[in-house]
């Protein structure tokens, strides 16, 4: 069994910024593309970064928002700086992870941390 535990959401106020990490445990044999995802209230869940083969974000997250990857950890990290109002949501880490015993690499997401940015 496989489990991603995202923490480092709160409360910032605008122009400040977060950290947040996502740590994979269980039967991992391999890790491929790790990254986030958000989703804000009424709004559907976008893509804000992923680290694989190549390190893409979202045009909302450019130059301000960094993703890195411990793979020693199985972690990924998303530092987030210059915060906006509309960077709140709740955040999800996902990973595409070979667990042993299987041939595939199968999505698997967190649970979610939240994210408000407000004064």
């Amino acid at each position: 069994q496989v489990q991603l535990v995202e923490s480092g959401g709160g409360l910032v106020p605008p122009g400040g910024s977060l950290r947040l990490s996502c740590v994979a445990s269980g039967s991992i044999v391999s890790i491929s593309t790790m990254g986030w995802y958000r989703q804000a209230p009424g709004k559907q869940r976008e893509l804000v970064a992923t680290s694989g083969s190549s390190t893409n974000y979202a045009d909302s997250a450019k130059g301000r928002f960094t993703i890195s990857r411990d793979n020693a950890k199985n972690a990924v990290y998303l530092q987030m700086n210059s915060l906006k109002p509309e960077d709140t949501a709740v955040y999800y880490c996902f990973a595409d992870i070979r667990a042993f015993g299987s041939l595939w690499w199968l999505n698997h997401w967190g649970q979610g941390t939240q994210v408000t940015v407000s004064s």
